[in-house]
Protein backbone atom coordinates (compact mmCIF):
# COMPACT_ATOMS: atom_id res chain seq x y z
CA UNK A 1 0.00 0.00 0.00
CA UNK A 2 1.15 3.67 -0.38
CA UNK A 3 0.70 6.45 1.68
CA UNK A 4 -2.47 7.75 2.11
CA UNK A 5 -4.25 4.48 0.12
CA UNK A 6 -6.76 2.52 2.27
CA UNK A 7 -5.62 -0.93 0.22
CA UNK A 8 -6.29 -0.40 -3.52
CA UNK A 9 -4.47 2.06 -5.95
CA UNK A 10 -7.33 1.99 -7.64
CA UNK A 11 -9.25 5.19 -8.78
CA UNK A 12 -11.80 6.29 -11.19
CA UNK A 13 -12.97 9.37 -10.18
CA UNK A 14 -13.19 10.59 -13.61
CA UNK A 15 -16.82 8.72 -14.07
CA UNK A 16 -18.51 9.34 -10.96
CA UNK A 17 -21.80 11.41 -10.91
CA UNK A 18 -21.55 15.17 -9.49
CA UNK A 19 -21.67 15.38 -5.68
CA UNK A 20 -25.00 17.36 -4.42
CA UNK A 21 -24.81 20.31 -2.22
CA UNK A 22 -23.84 24.13 -3.10
CA UNK A 23 -21.25 24.62 -6.17
CA UNK A 24 -18.03 25.48 -5.05
CA UNK A 25 -17.66 29.52 -4.11
CA UNK A 26 -15.34 31.08 -6.88
CA UNK A 27 -12.05 32.05 -5.51
CA UNK A 28 -8.76 34.44 -6.91
CA UNK A 29 -7.73 32.27 -9.48
CA UNK A 30 -3.91 33.53 -8.40
CA UNK A 31 -3.59 30.09 -7.23
CA UNK A 32 -4.90 26.62 -7.96
CA UNK A 33 -8.27 25.99 -6.02
CA UNK A 34 -9.21 22.69 -4.09
CA UNK A 35 -12.48 22.31 -4.51
CA UNK A 36 -14.68 20.04 -1.68
CA UNK A 37 -16.37 17.08 -2.23
CA UNK A 38 -19.43 15.41 -0.68
CA UNK A 39 -19.10 12.22 1.65
CA UNK A 40 -16.13 13.63 3.25
CA UNK A 41 -15.88 12.07 7.19
CA UNK A 42 -17.10 14.18 9.61
CA UNK A 43 -14.42 14.47 12.15
CA UNK A 44 -11.47 15.81 9.92
CA UNK A 45 -11.75 18.91 7.64
CA UNK A 46 -8.86 20.70 5.43
CA UNK A 47 -6.52 23.08 7.21
CA UNK A 48 -6.74 26.41 6.86
CA UNK A 49 -4.73 28.93 5.17
CA UNK A 50 -4.29 30.80 1.68
CA UNK A 51 -7.34 30.47 -0.56
CA UNK A 52 -6.53 27.08 -2.44
CA UNK A 53 -5.95 26.17 -5.79
CA UNK A 54 -8.52 25.98 -9.08
CA UNK A 55 -10.57 22.54 -8.84
CA UNK A 56 -8.95 20.12 -11.18
CA UNK A 57 -11.82 18.84 -13.76
CA UNK A 58 -13.07 15.70 -13.63
CA UNK A 59 -14.01 14.31 -17.37
CA UNK A 60 -15.46 11.61 -18.21
CA UNK A 61 -18.02 10.41 -20.81
CA UNK A 62 -19.18 7.93 -23.21
CA UNK A 63 -18.25 7.18 -27.18
CA UNK A 64 -21.44 5.06 -27.76
CA UNK A 65 -23.50 8.59 -28.88
CA UNK A 66 -23.00 10.28 -32.31
CA UNK A 67 -19.22 11.80 -32.65
CA UNK A 68 -18.75 15.29 -30.35
CA UNK A 69 -18.00 17.94 -32.84
CA UNK A 70 -15.22 20.30 -31.56
CA UNK A 71 -17.70 22.70 -30.52
CA UNK A 72 -18.32 24.88 -26.90
CA UNK A 73 -20.60 22.08 -25.96
CA UNK A 74 -18.12 19.33 -26.78
CA UNK A 75 -15.99 19.97 -23.31
CA UNK A 76 -19.39 18.49 -21.27
CA UNK A 77 -19.48 15.17 -21.90
CA UNK A 78 -22.32 12.89 -20.20
CA UNK A 79 -20.38 11.32 -17.12
CA UNK A 80 -21.10 7.29 -17.14
CA UNK A 81 -20.70 5.92 -13.72
CA UNK A 82 -18.74 3.30 -13.37
CA UNK A 83 -18.89 0.70 -10.07
CA UNK A 84 -16.57 1.88 -7.36
CA UNK A 85 -14.33 -1.77 -6.37
CA UNK A 86 -14.16 -2.31 -2.84
CA UNK A 87 -11.28 -1.14 -1.07
CA UNK A 88 -9.24 -2.54 2.02
CA UNK A 89 -8.80 -0.70 5.81
CA UNK A 90 -5.81 1.35 6.10
CA UNK A 91 -2.30 -0.61 6.95
CA UNK A 92 1.70 0.16 7.47
CA UNK A 93 2.48 1.19 4.10
CA UNK A 94 0.72 4.63 4.85
CA UNK A 95 2.51 7.46 4.68
CA UNK A 96 -0.76 9.62 5.54
CA UNK A 97 -3.50 7.22 6.74
CA UNK A 98 -5.82 10.21 7.63
CA UNK A 99 -7.34 11.21 4.39
CA UNK A 100 -8.46 14.79 3.93
CA UNK A 101 -12.26 15.14 4.68
CA UNK A 102 -12.87 17.03 1.35
CA UNK A 103 -10.97 15.56 -1.16
CA UNK A 104 -9.98 17.61 -4.45
CA UNK A 105 -12.15 17.77 -7.45
CA UNK A 106 -10.67 15.08 -9.50
CA UNK A 107 -9.17 16.74 -13.27
CA UNK A 108 -7.92 15.33 -16.03
CA UNK A 109 -6.94 16.49 -19.08
CA UNK A 110 -10.12 14.44 -20.32
CA UNK A 111 -8.67 11.14 -20.36
CA UNK A 112 -11.97 9.82 -20.97
CA UNK A 113 -14.13 11.75 -23.30
CA UNK A 114 -17.96 11.47 -24.77
CA UNK A 115 -18.08 11.23 -28.23
CA UNK A 116 -17.66 8.37 -30.50
CA UNK A 117 -14.66 8.06 -32.40
CA UNK A 118 -15.06 6.80 -35.83
CA UNK A 119 -13.90 3.38 -37.62
CA UNK A 120 -11.53 3.99 -39.84
CA UNK A 121 -9.75 1.36 -40.70
CA UNK A 122 -9.58 -2.30 -40.06
CA UNK A 123 -9.03 -3.90 -37.06
CA UNK A 124 -6.36 -6.65 -36.21
CA UNK A 125 -7.01 -9.54 -37.81
CA UNK A 126 -3.86 -11.57 -36.45
CA UNK A 127 -1.61 -9.98 -38.86
CA UNK A 128 0.50 -7.23 -38.01
CA UNK A 129 -0.57 -3.96 -39.87
CA UNK A 130 1.06 -1.42 -41.28
CA UNK A 131 2.86 1.40 -39.15
CA UNK A 132 2.03 4.86 -39.39
CA UNK A 133 4.94 6.92 -41.30
CA UNK A 134 5.71 10.79 -40.28
CA UNK A 135 4.21 13.22 -42.49
CA UNK A 136 5.13 15.63 -44.88
CA UNK A 137 6.41 17.97 -42.31
CA UNK A 138 8.76 15.69 -40.79
CA UNK A 139 11.16 16.20 -44.45
CA UNK A 140 9.51 19.92 -45.70
CA UNK A 141 9.86 22.14 -42.48
CA UNK A 142 12.62 22.23 -40.35
CA UNK A 143 14.26 20.39 -38.09
CA UNK A 144 12.55 21.79 -34.31
CA UNK A 145 10.06 23.44 -35.37
CA UNK A 146 6.95 22.68 -34.20
CA UNK A 147 5.63 20.76 -37.55
CA UNK A 148 9.05 18.74 -37.84
CA UNK A 149 8.57 17.55 -34.05
CA UNK A 150 4.52 16.78 -34.97
CA UNK A 151 5.24 14.92 -38.10
CA UNK A 152 7.70 12.42 -36.58
CA UNK A 153 6.00 12.01 -33.27
CA UNK A 154 2.85 11.29 -34.52
CA UNK A 155 3.11 8.08 -35.96
CA UNK A 156 4.24 7.38 -32.10
CA UNK A 157 0.56 8.45 -30.83
CA UNK A 158 -2.43 6.22 -30.36
CA UNK A 159 -5.91 6.69 -29.18
CA UNK A 160 -7.16 4.00 -26.92
CA UNK A 161 -10.60 3.01 -26.90
CA UNK A 162 -11.54 1.37 -23.66
CA UNK A 163 -15.28 -0.45 -22.97
CA UNK A 164 -16.34 -1.02 -19.53
CA UNK A 165 -19.53 -2.17 -18.09
CA UNK A 166 -21.07 1.07 -18.01
CA UNK A 167 -20.31 2.26 -21.64
CA UNK A 168 -16.94 3.22 -23.26
CA UNK A 169 -14.77 6.06 -23.02
CA UNK A 170 -11.28 7.48 -25.20
CA UNK A 171 -8.29 8.25 -24.02
CA UNK A 172 -4.28 8.97 -25.43
CA UNK A 173 -1.25 7.05 -25.29
CA UNK A 174 2.29 6.84 -26.50
CA UNK A 175 4.85 4.28 -27.71
CA UNK A 176 7.50 3.94 -24.78
CA UNK A 177 9.85 0.92 -26.39
CA UNK A 178 10.10 -1.06 -29.26
CA UNK A 179 7.96 -3.93 -27.26
CA UNK A 180 4.98 -2.88 -27.92
CA UNK A 181 4.69 -0.89 -24.62
CA UNK A 182 1.88 1.90 -24.69
CA UNK A 183 1.97 4.51 -21.67
CA UNK A 184 -1.40 6.34 -20.60
CA UNK A 185 -2.90 7.55 -17.79
CA UNK A 186 -4.33 5.11 -14.77
CA UNK A 187 -7.60 6.56 -14.99
CA UNK A 188 -8.35 6.13 -19.38
CA UNK A 189 -8.45 2.36 -18.57
CA UNK A 190 -9.37 2.08 -14.93
CA UNK A 191 -12.54 0.78 -16.74
CA UNK A 192 -11.19 -1.93 -19.03
CA UNK A 193 -10.34 -4.93 -16.23
CA UNK A 194 -9.38 -7.96 -18.20
CA UNK A 195 -10.94 -6.41 -21.79
CA UNK A 196 -9.47 -5.68 -24.77
CA UNK A 197 -8.35 -2.13 -25.24
CA UNK A 198 -8.80 -0.79 -28.73
CA UNK A 199 -5.59 0.68 -30.24
CA UNK A 200 -6.52 3.40 -33.08
CA UNK A 201 -3.38 4.23 -34.80
CA UNK A 202 -2.40 7.70 -36.37
CA UNK A 203 -3.08 6.00 -39.89
CA UNK A 204 -6.92 5.21 -38.47
CA UNK A 205 -5.31 1.09 -38.22
CA UNK A 206 -6.41 -0.73 -35.28
CA UNK A 207 -4.90 -3.08 -33.07
CA UNK A 208 -5.84 -5.00 -29.77
CA UNK A 209 -4.04 -3.99 -26.26
CA UNK A 210 -4.23 -5.49 -23.04
CA UNK A 211 -3.16 -3.31 -19.57
CA UNK A 212 -0.13 -4.95 -18.21
CA UNK A 213 0.28 -3.10 -15.21
CA UNK A 214 -1.33 0.09 -13.77
CA UNK A 215 -1.10 2.40 -10.80
CA UNK A 216 -3.61 4.83 -9.52
CA UNK A 217 -1.18 6.53 -6.60
CA UNK A 218 0.83 8.26 -10.22
CA UNK A 219 -1.72 7.50 -12.55
CA UNK A 220 -0.22 5.74 -14.65
CA UNK A 221 -0.36 2.49 -16.77
CA UNK A 222 1.05 0.65 -19.94
CA UNK A 223 -0.80 -1.15 -22.39
CA UNK A 224 0.89 -4.37 -24.27
CA UNK A 225 -0.01 -3.43 -28.39
CA UNK A 226 -0.46 -6.40 -30.30
CA UNK A 227 -0.28 -5.96 -34.56
CA UNK A 228 1.72 -3.06 -35.55
CA UNK A 229 5.77 -2.12 -35.24
CA UNK A 230 5.42 0.87 -33.92
CA UNK A 231 8.33 3.27 -32.97
CA UNK A 232 9.12 4.57 -29.53
CA UNK A 233 9.15 8.24 -28.71
CA UNK A 234 12.77 9.28 -26.68
CA UNK A 235 12.21 10.27 -23.56
CA UNK A 236 14.06 13.83 -22.23
CA UNK A 237 14.56 14.44 -18.55
CA UNK A 238 11.96 16.33 -16.79
CA UNK A 239 15.00 17.49 -14.21
CA UNK A 240 15.98 19.72 -17.34
CA UNK A 241 12.96 21.38 -17.55
CA UNK A 242 12.85 24.83 -16.92
CA UNK A 243 9.74 27.65 -17.14
CA UNK A 244 9.10 29.32 -19.78
CA UNK A 245 10.01 26.44 -22.57
CA UNK A 246 8.34 25.60 -25.52
CA UNK A 247 6.52 22.48 -24.97
CA UNK A 248 3.98 20.22 -27.58
CA UNK A 249 1.05 18.44 -26.25
CA UNK A 250 -0.44 15.50 -28.84
CA UNK A 251 -3.01 13.53 -28.16
CA UNK A 252 -7.01 12.79 -29.14
CA UNK A 253 -8.79 15.64 -27.38
CA UNK A 254 -12.94 15.32 -27.71
CA UNK A 255 -12.38 12.64 -30.23
CA UNK A 256 -9.74 14.20 -32.43
CA UNK A 257 -7.18 11.85 -32.86
CA UNK A 258 -3.44 12.94 -33.73
CA UNK A 259 -4.14 16.60 -32.82
CA UNK A 260 -1.12 19.00 -32.09
CA UNK A 261 -1.07 21.49 -29.68
CA UNK A 262 1.85 24.35 -28.67
CA UNK A 263 2.68 26.64 -25.76
CA UNK A 264 5.13 26.90 -22.71
CA UNK A 265 6.00 25.48 -19.46
CA UNK A 266 4.54 27.59 -16.74
CA UNK A 267 5.42 25.64 -13.63
CA UNK A 268 7.77 23.25 -11.99
CA UNK A 269 6.74 21.36 -9.24
CA UNK A 270 3.24 21.94 -8.76
CA UNK A 271 1.55 19.76 -6.43
CA UNK A 272 -1.41 18.35 -7.97
CA UNK A 273 -3.81 16.16 -5.73
CA UNK A 274 -7.07 14.62 -8.43
CA UNK A 275 -9.14 12.56 -7.05
CA UNK A 276 -11.30 11.92 -4.48
CA UNK A 277 -11.31 10.91 -1.31
CA UNK A 278 -8.99 7.53 -1.27
CA UNK A 279 -8.87 7.64 -4.84
CA UNK A 280 -6.35 10.13 -5.46
CA UNK A 281 -3.05 10.40 -7.51
CA UNK A 282 -0.29 12.52 -5.95
CA UNK A 283 1.32 14.31 -8.87
CA UNK A 284 4.63 16.89 -8.88
CA UNK A 285 3.67 18.47 -12.09
CA UNK A 286 4.76 20.25 -14.92
CA UNK A 287 1.86 22.86 -15.63
CA UNK A 288 1.64 23.93 -19.21
CA UNK A 289 -0.51 26.40 -21.46
CA UNK A 290 -0.58 24.39 -24.33
CA UNK A 291 -3.80 23.52 -24.64
CA UNK A 292 -5.42 20.38 -22.87
CA UNK A 293 -8.83 19.18 -23.49
CA UNK A 294 -10.46 16.31 -22.83
CA UNK A 295 -9.30 13.59 -24.40
CA UNK A 296 -5.59 14.30 -24.23
CA UNK A 297 -5.46 11.98 -20.77
CA UNK A 298 -2.05 10.37 -21.12
CA UNK A 299 -0.66 11.77 -24.45
CA UNK A 300 3.01 13.25 -24.60
CA UNK A 301 4.26 16.69 -23.39
CA UNK A 302 7.18 16.88 -25.73
CA UNK A 303 9.85 19.56 -25.88
CA UNK A 304 11.30 20.84 -29.03
CA UNK A 305 13.56 18.30 -29.75
CA UNK A 306 10.84 16.16 -29.62
CA UNK A 307 11.39 13.95 -26.67
CA UNK A 308 8.68 13.20 -23.68
CA UNK A 309 9.17 15.61 -20.69
CA UNK A 310 5.93 14.15 -19.28
CA UNK A 311 2.19 12.24 -19.87
CA UNK A 312 -0.64 14.90 -19.74
CA UNK A 313 -3.02 14.07 -16.48
CA UNK A 314 -5.13 16.99 -15.55
CA UNK A 315 -6.71 20.43 -16.26
CA UNK A 316 -7.87 23.07 -13.82
CA UNK A 317 -11.65 24.01 -13.67
CA UNK A 318 -12.55 27.69 -13.59
CA UNK A 319 -13.25 28.42 -10.09
CA UNK A 320 -16.81 28.81 -9.69
CA UNK A 321 -18.11 26.69 -11.99
CA UNK A 322 -20.53 23.50 -10.82
CA UNK A 323 -18.44 20.20 -9.81
CA UNK A 324 -20.88 18.57 -11.98
CA UNK A 325 -19.90 20.84 -15.31
CA UNK A 326 -17.41 19.68 -17.65
CA UNK A 327 -15.20 22.32 -19.36
CA UNK A 328 -12.16 22.76 -21.77
CA UNK A 329 -8.49 24.11 -21.67
CA UNK A 330 -8.10 27.26 -19.41
CA UNK A 331 -4.45 27.28 -19.91
CA UNK A 332 -3.68 25.43 -17.14
CA UNK A 333 -2.96 21.76 -17.99
CA UNK A 334 -0.66 19.16 -15.98
CA UNK A 335 1.80 17.00 -16.90
CA UNK A 336 3.33 14.09 -14.67
CA UNK A 337 7.22 14.49 -15.19
CA UNK A 338 8.96 12.26 -17.06
CA UNK A 339 11.78 11.35 -15.07
CA UNK A 340 8.35 9.81 -12.31
CA UNK A 341 7.40 8.36 -15.58
CA UNK A 342 10.33 5.92 -16.28
CA UNK A 343 10.43 5.07 -13.37
CA UNK A 344 7.26 4.45 -12.51
CA UNK A 345 6.30 2.69 -16.01
CA UNK A 346 9.83 0.38 -15.45
CA UNK A 347 8.34 -1.17 -12.61
CA UNK A 348 4.70 -1.63 -14.18
CA UNK A 349 6.31 -3.65 -16.87
CA UNK A 350 8.59 -5.84 -14.99
CA UNK A 351 6.42 -6.64 -12.25
CA UNK A 352 2.36 -5.40 -12.96
CA UNK A 353 3.13 -3.05 -9.92
CA UNK A 354 4.57 0.42 -8.98
CA UNK A 355 6.59 1.12 -5.45
CA UNK A 356 5.93 4.49 -3.61
CA UNK A 357 7.91 5.69 -1.39
CA UNK A 358 6.80 6.22 2.16
CA UNK A 359 7.81 7.79 5.36
CA UNK A 360 5.56 5.81 7.43
CA UNK A 361 3.35 8.66 9.73
CA UNK A 362 -0.39 9.46 9.59
CA UNK A 363 -1.21 12.77 9.28
CA UNK A 364 -3.83 15.34 11.60
CA UNK A 365 -6.05 15.89 8.71
CA UNK A 366 -7.54 18.71 11.22
CA UNK A 367 -4.93 20.69 12.11
CA UNK A 368 -5.18 24.45 10.58
CA UNK A 369 -1.77 25.66 12.01
CA UNK A 370 1.58 26.10 10.46
CA UNK A 371 3.31 23.10 8.32
CA UNK A 372 1.89 19.30 8.73
CA UNK A 373 1.37 17.63 12.05
CA UNK A 374 1.64 14.32 13.04
CA UNK A 375 -1.05 12.63 14.14
CA UNK A 376 -1.57 11.87 17.90
CA UNK A 377 -2.74 7.94 17.35
CA UNK A 378 -3.12 6.55 13.93
CA UNK A 379 -6.63 4.59 12.29
CA UNK A 380 -7.67 1.33 14.28
CA UNK A 381 -5.62 2.12 16.99
CA UNK A 382 -2.21 1.83 15.31
CA UNK A 383 0.34 3.90 16.19
CA UNK A 384 0.52 7.06 14.39
CA UNK A 385 4.73 7.06 13.54
CA UNK A 386 5.23 3.03 12.01
CA UNK A 387 7.62 1.17 14.11
CA UNK A 388 10.66 0.85 12.78
CA UNK A 389 10.01 2.62 9.97
CA UNK A 390 12.18 5.86 8.40
CA UNK A 391 10.43 8.82 10.59
CA UNK A 392 10.58 6.43 13.61
CA UNK A 393 13.89 6.08 12.95
CA UNK A 394 14.81 9.58 12.43
CA UNK A 395 13.12 10.36 15.78
CA UNK A 396 10.08 11.74 14.35
CA UNK A 397 6.95 11.36 17.34
CA UNK A 398 3.52 12.04 16.82
CA UNK A 399 2.76 15.40 17.44
CA UNK A 400 5.34 16.62 15.81
CA UNK A 401 4.45 19.00 13.41
CA UNK A 402 6.61 19.42 9.93
CA UNK A 403 7.70 22.56 8.94
CA UNK A 404 9.88 22.02 5.36
CA UNK A 405 10.65 19.13 3.25
CA UNK A 406 14.28 19.69 1.78
CA UNK A 407 14.56 23.11 2.96
CA UNK A 408 11.05 24.26 1.14
CA UNK A 409 7.92 25.03 3.31
CA UNK A 410 4.75 23.11 3.75
CA UNK A 411 1.69 23.62 4.38
CA UNK A 412 -0.71 20.73 3.55
CA UNK A 413 -0.72 17.10 3.84
CA UNK A 414 -1.44 16.25 0.41
CA UNK A 415 1.70 18.46 -0.50
CA UNK A 416 4.25 16.37 1.29
CA UNK A 417 3.21 13.36 -0.10
CA UNK A 418 3.65 14.76 -3.43
CA UNK A 419 6.85 15.73 -2.52
CA UNK A 420 7.71 12.56 -0.87
CA UNK A 421 6.07 10.40 -3.72
CA UNK A 422 8.35 12.51 -6.38
CA UNK A 423 11.35 10.66 -4.93
CA UNK A 424 13.06 7.32 -5.09
CA UNK A 425 13.28 4.63 -2.23
CA UNK A 426 16.53 4.61 -1.12
CA UNK A 427 16.96 8.30 -1.49
CA UNK A 428 17.61 10.02 1.76
CA UNK A 429 15.40 13.35 2.36
CA UNK A 430 15.65 15.99 4.97
CA UNK A 431 12.37 17.35 6.91
CA UNK A 432 12.67 20.16 9.28
CA UNK A 433 10.09 20.00 12.26
CA UNK A 434 9.07 21.84 15.55
CA UNK A 435 8.59 20.00 18.57
CA UNK A 436 7.76 22.15 22.02
CA UNK A 437 8.69 25.53 20.19
CA UNK A 438 11.92 24.24 18.94
CA UNK A 439 12.81 23.65 15.74
CA UNK A 440 15.44 21.04 14.10
CA UNK A 441 16.17 18.96 11.09
CA UNK A 442 15.89 15.42 10.63
CA UNK A 443 17.05 13.14 8.20
CA UNK A 444 15.62 9.80 7.01
CA UNK A 445 15.92 7.25 3.84
CA UNK A 446 12.47 6.27 2.22
CA UNK A 447 11.26 2.98 2.37
CA UNK A 448 9.04 1.33 -0.33
CA UNK A 449 5.50 0.35 0.44
CA UNK A 450 4.44 -2.71 0.70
Amino acid sequence: MSERDRGSDDWQPWDREPPSGPATEPVPAAEPQWASAAGAEPTTELPAGPPPPPPYQPISGSWGAPPVPPSASAAHPVSQPEPRPGRRGPGWGALVGVALATALVAGTTGGIVGGALADRGSGSTGTSVAAPQPGAGATSRPRGSVANIAATALPSVVTLRVEGADGGATGSGWVYDDQGHVVTNNHVVAGAGDSTITVVLSNGKQVSGKVVGRDGSYDLAVVRVEGADLTPLPVGSSADVVVGDEVIAVGAPLGLDSTVTSGIVSALDRPVTPGQQDDQSFINAIQTDAAINPGNSGGPLLDMQGRVIGVNSAIARVPGTSLGGQSGNIGVGFAIPSDQVATTVDQLIRTGRAEHPIIGVYLDSSYDGEGVRVADDGPDGDPAVNPGGPADEAGIEAGDVITAFEGRPVTDDGELVVKIRARKVGESVKLTIVRDGRERDVTMVLQGSE
